[in-house]
C-alpha cells in the first residue's frame, strides 16, 4: 500500500457498519404463545425442583396406600392402577410438550450461532480496517525517515 492511498476512516467505517442484533429478543418476540408454554414447561421438567416433586408425589401415594389402614386406601397396593395412569399420563404428555420446546431451543441456538458468525466476520473486516491503518502509518514513518535521510534501521537505535 502506497503512503498517498488513505484507508478509510473511523467515521466511514461507522456508515457501513450494521448495527449489532439482540437475536435473543428478536428470537423471543416471534415465539406464538403455545411455544412460549412449551419452552416454559421444557425449563421446568428439566429442573431437580420438578424431579423431587414427583419423587415426592411418588413416596407419599405409594407410601400411604401400603402403610395406611386399609379402610383410608384409595389405590390397591401391589396393582397401583391409578398410580400408574396418572403417571403414564404425565408420561405421555411431557414427552411430546417437551420434544416441542428442545425444537425451539435448538432453532434458538442455531440463530445465536449465526449471529456469533456475523459478529466475528465483523470483527476480522474491523481487524482489517486497523491492519490497513497500520500500515498506513508505517509508510507515513518510512517515507518520513527516509526524508530526514535516516535508514530506518537508524530509527531504533538510541544515540
Amino acid at each position: 500500500m502506497s503512503a498517498s492511498h488513505k484507508p478509510l476512516s473511523l467515521a466511514e467505517f461507522k456508515k457501513r457498519r450494521k448495527p449489532p442484533r439482540n437475536v435473543n429478543k428478536e428470537f423471543s418476540e416471534k415465539l406464538s404463545r403455545i411455544d412460549r408454554f412449551a419452552v416454559w414447561i421444557t425449563n421446568r421438567v428439566g429442573t431437580m425442583g420438578f424431579f423431587l416433586v414427583i419423587f415426592a408425589w411418588t413416596v407419599l401415594w405409594l407410601g400411604w396406600n401400603l402403610l395406611a389402614p386399609k379402610p383410608l386406601q384409595f389405590d390397591p397396593p401391589m396393582g397401583f392402577v391409578l398410580w400408574l395412569f396418572i403417571s403414564n399420563l404425565i408420561q405421555i404428555l411431557l414427552m411430546p410438550l417437551i420434544m416441542v420446546g428442545q425444537n425451539i431451543q435448538g432453532r434458538h441456538s442455531e440463530a445465536r450461532a449465526e449471529n456469533d458468525l456475523e459478529v466475528n466476520v465483523r470483527a476480522e473486516e474491523e481487524i482489517e480496517v486497523i491492519l490497513h491503518h497500520l500500515e498506513y502509518q508505517n509508510n507515513i514513518l518510512i517515507a518520513m525517515t527516509q526524508k530526514l535521510g535516516c535508514s530506518v534501521e537508524d530509527t531504533g537505535k538510541k544515540g
